[in-house]
């Protein structure tokens, strides 16, 4: 894909959708969208904020770093690559109306709203989906719900989860490497048509500690926004933890003190998506299945 000329990320660009922890700008390219990674954050619902300097170079980090890993195992995204240290080249996509959440261990909403103590590992993981509306406080959903209200086809459901399984599989075993416990994670997903009609359904969004929860395997120590939820302080060197864990901070810690050091943030080197330009997208069968998601 062509980016156009070097100056179109210094000149001024149109806003397209300024979020409560990213900007979305025009991108160089039709297709494209820049994403700005804010230190902004919230609490469900915005009861509370905060600006953690240096947040949004962290989780722009892990994410691009997660979405090229998943890349590499078949799983479709709409990362391109890294601009700078807050920003991303993404594809636009139609997007689903959905966050899909899979739970590994009960924790947070989940374990309050069934009684279940924290920390108790499920037998097998869940997944559960959420309307997004900020206005609604975004409510669980069904399947059912999800297909009669036309927020998307049961094909679309079977393929966003057979790819939540997947994800949820690989990162699993990926942080257990480094010492973390995936706890659960939020995905969104979006719809990429073809020059044809055809279908794909990729991941989008992001994925970071903002949208997941990670546990320290021994102590347990909570390394995600739970620490703001939960005003258990140092949410910036938590995410900065996750990153260097991974081996993203080659240089050393870019927070300290509650603070960005922005040398240390302008060195992090860029991660362009290979795989993606390379790889051949496979679309989705519009067709509907007789038990959608089930393994």
């Amino acid at each position: 894909m062509t980016l156009g000329p070097l100056n179109f990320f210094t000149r001024a660009r149109r806003v397209v959708y300024d979020g409560k922890t990213k900007t979305i700008y025009d991108g160089p390219e039709p297709g494209t969208s820049i994403h700005y990674y804010k230190d902004e954050t919230f609490t469900d619902g915005r009861k509370k904020s905060a600006v953690i300097a240096g947040k949004g170079v962290i989780t722009n980090r892990i994410s691009a770093h997660l979405m090229t890993r998943l890349e590499s195992i078949g799983v479709p995204t709409h990362f391109i690559k890294s601009v700078n240290m807050r920003e991303q080249l993404v594809r636009n996509l139609e997007m689903v109306p959905l966050e899909v959440i899979v739970r590994n261990i009960a924790a947070g909403d989940f374990a309050k709203r069934l009684g279940i103590t924290e920390g108790t590992p499920l037998p097998r993981p869940i997944i559960e989906f959420y309307f997004k509306s900020d206005e609604l406080s975004d409510p669980w959903v069904s399947e059912d719900h999800i297909y009669n209200l036309g927020w998307a086809h049961p094909y679309e459901i079977d393929e966003m989860m057979n790819q939540t399984w997947r994800i949820n599989d690989y990162l699993m075993g990926l942080f257990s490497g480094v010492g973390l416990k995936l706890v659960d994670m939020k995905l969104e997903f979006g719809r990429l048509w073809g020059e044809y009609d055809e279908l794909y359904i990729m991941l989008a969004d992001e994925i970071s500690p903002d949208s997941m929860r990670l546990w320290d395997e021994k102590t347990g120590e909570k390394l995600d926004k739970d620490r703001f939820r939960d005003d258990l302080g140092q949410v910036g060197e938590a995410y900065q933890t996750v990153a260097d864990r991974l081996g993203l901070l080659p240089k050393g810690p870019i927070i300290q003190d509650g603070e960005m050091n922005e040398e240390a943030a302008g060195d992090l080197g860029e991660i362009q998506n290979e795989l993606a330009e390379a790889r051949k997208l496979r679309a989705v069968p519009k067709t509907t299945p007789t038990s959608p998601g089930r393994r």
